[in-house]
């Protein structure tokens, strides 16, 4: 997707829920983004199934928080927001792994393009090798996981990557403090990256001569 689908992408979503029509914005918002937090779900978890039930929980999400939502990011930042949080809920409570999940309240046809998406992008998942240095990155612990597949896979800003992994959903960053977060994950994310590479070092993916560069 580039910028300009992107952005026509933004505003159909923003149009539909500024009319209050929650039901076709989230429709519009699982077609046009389900497939990349799919994805991101399914790299979080390590397995389709989790990430299945994860992605369930993060629609729902998207259908109760629109209303709520103030548009001070990008859509997108707040659906990888609302996904990560789906994510955590689900780790914390084991038993959503064996529980069935409804439909999506008021919409059947919102939980068919769910199941839709999810078809879709687990196809696409199952032809896609993965290599030697992934599986470094997914023995690292949940919350650095997550920071590396929303700078690097998703090439999320520092200022919406500060948003994304704010904890606190009563207060909004904001001004110096919403800068001071973006710069503490930046040194953060510099410590990950040196500490995956001498994880690669040890693991014989770095060569001796790209050291000595």
């Amino acid at each position: 997707m580039n910028v300009q689908q992107r952005e026509e992408l933004e505003a159909a979503i923003r149009e539909r829920a500024e009319r209050g029509d929650t039901t076709g914005a989230t429709e519009v918002a699982l077609r046009g983004y389900g497939r990349e937090i799919f994805e991101f779900l399914a790299a979080l978890h390590h397995n389709e199934d989790d990430a299945s039930e994860v992605f369930s929980l993060f629609a729902e999400g998207v259908w109760r928080g629109l209303p709520r939502f103030g548009w001070r990011s990008s859509f997108r930042t707040w659906a990888y927001s609302v996904a990560r949080k789906a994510s955590l809920r689900f780790r914390r409570d084991a038993r959503r792994r064996a529980a069935r999940l409804g439909p999506l309240p008021e919409s059947a046809h919102l939980e068919a393009i769910v199941a839709e998406v999810r078809t879709q992008t687990q196809s696409w998942l199952q032809t896609e090798r993965k290599n030697r240095f992934a599986a470094l990155r997914e023995s690292l612990p949940p919350e650095d996981q997550t920071l590396l597949l929303l700078r690097v896979d998703r090439q999320l800003s520092w200022i919406d990557l500060a948003r994304v992994l704010h904890e606190d959903d009563t207060a909004l960053l904001e001004g110096e403090d919403l800068k001071r977060e973006a710069a503490r994950l930046r040194k953060r994310f510099q410590l990950l990256k040196e500490k995956l590479y001498e994880m690669g070092r040890r693991e014989g993916l770095v060569r001796r001569d790209d050291e000595e560069r």
